[in-house]
């Protein structure tokens, strides 16, 4: 079957499959999939169904991941019919792959029992803090994904029965020292060329241009020259931090506020405690006895306590307030300093205690506190007003609606305007997300001629607010060709100059081919430059292409070809000499293991290609949008 599945792998492009696979279990969610569903189903896999509220979970995760990646750009996919239903086609497609594979799983007999999963869970980074497993951050992450524990427990057994597959694959998977070698040799490869440039600009400063010329590149590009919908707005802007130093606040307002929160201008009650702590009643009852009979404290506590710490140091506990101090503490009931308790049971134990000192109660007095308060009433007083403010503004812009005039009267201030500017050049005084927001997909412009609307309050920060209006409103549309006349020009003198490097290019490089290159060349004011050590890259240019698609120079004679650089000018290239690539030898292992792993990879997606050939698989009407 091995033979079968890499013949089928063949023409299959290499990719990291098994990895996209558990990327996508993790992404779209599989925790119920096993669980039947009614009539109304997404697809059936060699008759098992694949529900609608799978389905609708798996598309939901995945806005949600695509929506933490790309913020408001999501928002603009999210608006596209078709976009949203590829998504929900791609998300369709994970659940039939997760099933196939768990199907096959269970022909080859792979199963992953309880403590499998739970030592995975245990051993995931994300879910650990200082290499330890947290359970509050596991279920936190989990949750954020909408998973329950239950269904995130199923979600990672079908991942360590992927990883499994995958193993399967490539301990069957070999590469032979030949194979590693020759592939290193041609990955590594350099190639010596020479380049001889036809500048696009210096030929773009001489071309000529009809107005004809111009005319039809324009009408066959217009949506290249489209003026941007724009706006004019009226706006009054609240600041809690300037209406901060307007508010009064009165002698009386500060006593009643120390009067009303004393506790927070000192310090409270504190007890120092000394603790002898035993393991059992009779020795605790033993202690007990000998302090009856006039025994150090202190000395019993660094002999007999089996709290070490507190032991070392007599059995001080240090000074401990009431927030802090243990119930058991607490019901001791000691009052005076010396005085011993009985033996106390707790959950760690039994433990004897003596009060040692009593710190009463201080208070810090008006004096002393009355400016930290003056501000903390001055801000309250504030924001009071602040919201108030908010509200009449909010009405009086609600009530009339024609216009901001009712809102600057009970707001005390005039209105601010803006000149014209686009959802791209917002004015900095406005440039926060819920008011641009606001502006371009509240409702607020104006539509068939109808005045637009008064906004809402749109709160920013937190401790400013905006009430807004548009006053004027440009719609998205094409520039007349009058204003673009010169950017036409300008790219039809360079579509032009380009055409004519291309062509110019085309015949030096067959004047190359023919041997009658250096007089064309001269001809031509060109002159090739010096040697370029050329290597591959993981996304090679057009450039690059180019020199490795040209065959090996033979007997020292030069190969020729022509390519484009980045800048679009034509490229005439010169390859003089191939070297061959070497992996060093403290790669060269990790090399073969990389080949290896590819290898594997290429098997398994052929394995899930030929699962979806024979799958009987039917789709029902939840697989489209509803």
């Amino acid at each position: 079957m091995m033979d079968n599945l890499r013949a089928a792998s063949n023409n299959v492009v290499l990719k990291i499959i098994l990895a996209l696979i558990i990327l996508s279990f993790i992404l779209t969610g599989v925790g119920n999939y096993l669980v039947g569903g009614s009539g109304d189903y997404a697809a059936k896999v060699n008759g098992q169904e694949i529900g609608r509220a799978q389905l609708e979970q798996a598309v939901q995760n995945q806005r949600s991941r695509l929506q933490q990646q790309l913020g408001d750009q999501f928002s603009a996919l999210a608006g596209s019919e078709g976009y949203m239903q590829q998504l929900r086609q791609e998300s369709l497609n994970n659940l039939i792959d997760v099933t196939l594979l768990d199907q096959y799983s269970k022909k080859l007999g792979i199963t992953v029992n309880d403590q499998q999963i739970k030592d995975a869970i245990f051993a995931t980074p994300q879910f650990q803090t200082n290499g330890r497993f947290d359970n509050a951050k596991y279920l936190q992450s989990i949750q954020s994904m909408g998973y329950s524990a239950d269904n995130f427990a199923q979600l990672m057994k079908q991942q360590l029965i992927s990883q499994q597959l995958e193993q399967a694959f490539g301990q069957s998977d070999f590469i032979l020292p030949v194979e590693s070698k020759t592939l290193g040799e041609l990955i590594l490869q350099t190639r010596d060329v020479h380049t001889a440039t036809l500048d696009t600009e210096t030929l773009a400063a001489k071309q000529q241009v009809t107005d004809a010329e111009l005319q039809a590149f324009y009408e066959q590009n217009k949506n290249n020259f489209l003026s941007p919908e724009q706006v004019k707005i009226s706006y009054i802007q609240m600041d809690a931090a300037a209406m901060q130093g307007k508010a009064d606040v009165s002698d009386a307002d500060i006593s009643a506020y120390y009067d009303q929160h004393k506790n927070e201008f000192g310090q409270p009650e504190r007890r120092r405690y000394s603790v002898i702590v035993l393991k059992t009643q009779a020795q605790a009852d033993a202690v007990a006895a000998e302090l009856k009979n006039g025994t150090d404290f202190a000395e019993l506590a660094k002999t007999k306590s089996t709290d070490a710490l507190s032991g070392k140091k007599g059995g001080d506990l240090g000074w401990m307030e009431p927030e802090t101090t243990l119930p058991e503490f607490k019901s001791a009931n000691l009052t005076t300093k010396g005085q011993v308790s009985g033996v106390i049971k707790s959950d760690s134990g039994f433990f004897i205690l003596r009060l040692e000192d009593i710190k009463p109660e201080q208070v810090k007095p008006l004096a002393e506190v009355r400016n930290s308060i003056t501000d903390k009433l001055k801000q309250e007083k504030s924001l009071d007003a602040y919201y108030a403010l908010q509200q009449k503004v909010s009405e009086a812009a609600t009530n009339d609606n024609e216009s901001l005039a009712s809102a600057e009267e009970v707001a005390g201030v005039k209105a601010a305007h803006t000149d014209w500017f686009t959802q791209n050049q917002i004015p900095a005084a406005i440039n926060f997300k819920p008011v641009v927001q606001a502006i371009f997909e509240g409702g607020l412009i104006p539509q068939d001629g109808t005045p637009g609307n008064n906004s809402d309050i749109i709160t920013v920060d937190g401790d400013r607010a905006f009430v807004i209006r548009v006053d004027s409103h440009k719609a998205e549309g094409v520039k007349p060709f009058a204003e673009v006349k010169d950017q036409v020009t300008t790219l039809v003198k360079r579509q032009k100059a380009q055409n004519q490097a291309r062509m110019e290019g085309e015949k030096l490089l067959t004047a190359l081919k023919e041997g009658k290159g250096d007089d064309a060349m001269k001809a031509a004011g060109l002159s090739f430059g010096d040697v370029q050590k050329v290597q591959r890259s993981q996304q090679p240019s057009a450039f690059e292409e180019t020199v490795f698609a040209m065959p090996q120079p033979q007997k020292d004679q030069a190969v020729y070809g022509l390519s484009q650089d980045t800048k679009g000018n034509s490229v005439l290239v010169k390859l003089t000499a191939v070297t061959p690539g070497a992996v060093p030898e403290a790669d060269a292992a990790r090399f073969a293991q990389e080949m290896q792993q590819t290898s594997s990879n290429v098997t398994f997606d052929a394995l899930l290609t030929n699962l979806r050939q024979q799958a009987k698989i039917k789709f029902g009407s939840a697989a489209q949008n509803q």
